[in-house]
């Protein structure tokens, strides 16, 4: 273990599970279980204490006889297109998003998803641990939809969005719901969640008697879409990585952006603290 490789607190060496974790294999609980079960093994000896710290870059680790890759941590804002699956493996061939990257040479994956139809903001990185706080029900990330739905929704209905529908996989509502502009016989809407369920709100808009047209994700945590064209993507700035850091911690990353920023989406302030706990995933 060399000195260079630093935890948060300034002792020598990452924790093992942190490693981990941040190399997609699972979870930090899950990666504890790993350990203490004894499947872990670094430069050849096992590593069965949650104490043991190393250095990722000159040290072999090795899980159920598997080399785990360490690699730098990438973090991306993507415009998901519509017709883009958030899998990394389709049997049918789809596109898939990370086809979209093909020049980055690292295994990356989507913090959450969008359904194949829906288009907009996604946050794509080779960061398991992150991802996993992202999307965990306790931190309620707010995510931000401009959604085009058929027909003129009354007061009535959004009402009961925000209520609340029960469906046989739990109870969906959103945070936050309004009318911004009609079209024809069209309304487009601006809603908020704070949790993430399979095609929610296109199941949400369908009990109420609306089928969605079109949905974009515009804002994600203290991420926003601004001027991102739909298929390309962008590496994350300092101060967007600071407060998501912030967001799952309530602490400010010494080393990631000068300033604490206020990040808006609506009426949405981008930091959220943790203790509140609620379902998962759009």
């Amino acid at each position: 273990m060399t000195r260079s490789a630093q935890d948060d607190d300034g002792s020598t060496g990452i924790r093992l599970q942190k490693v981990l974790a941040r190399a997609g294999v699972g979870s930090r609980r899950a990666c504890e279980a790993l350990i203490l079960a004894g499947r872990v093994h670094v430069d050849g000896s096992a590593a069965d204490q949650l104490g043991v710290r190393v250095d990722p870059t000159s040290q072999k680790i090795v899980v159920d006889g598997e080399t785990v890759r360490t690699e730098r941590s990438e973090y991306y804002l993507l415009n998901k297109p519509a017709g883009y699956l958030c899998t990394n493996s389709d049997p049918q061939g789809r596109p898939r998003i990370i086809d979209l990257f093909p020049s980055v040479g690292t295994r990356l994956f989507s913090v959450g998803r969008l359904d194949e139809h829906s288009e907009g903001l996604l946050m794509v990185t080779n960061d398991g641990e992150m991802a996993h706080q992202l999307i965990h029900p306790r931190y309620q990330v707010p995510r931000i939809y401009r959604v085009q739905v058929a027909g003129i929704p009354t007061r009535d209905s959004l009402k009961q969005l925000r209520d609340g529908l029960q469906f046989s996989d739990g109870h969906f509502q959103v945070h936050t719901a309004k009318k911004l502009k009609t079209r024809g016989k069209s309304t487009f809407l601006q809603l908020e969640l704070r949790q993430g369920r399979n095609r929610e709100i296109r199941r949400m808009m369908a009990r109420i008697g609306h089928k969605v047209i079109s949905l974009q994700r515009t804002a994600f945590g203290p991420l926003q879409l601004g001027r991102l064209k739909v298929g390309q993507h962008r590496r994350l700035r300092p101060d967007e990585l600071n407060s998501l850091h912030e967001l799952v911690t309530g602490e400010q990353q010494p080393n990631r952006g000068r300033k604490k920023s206020r990040h808006r989406s609506g009426n949405v302030v981008g930091r959220q603290r943790r203790g509140r706990s609620q379902p998962r995933r759009q």
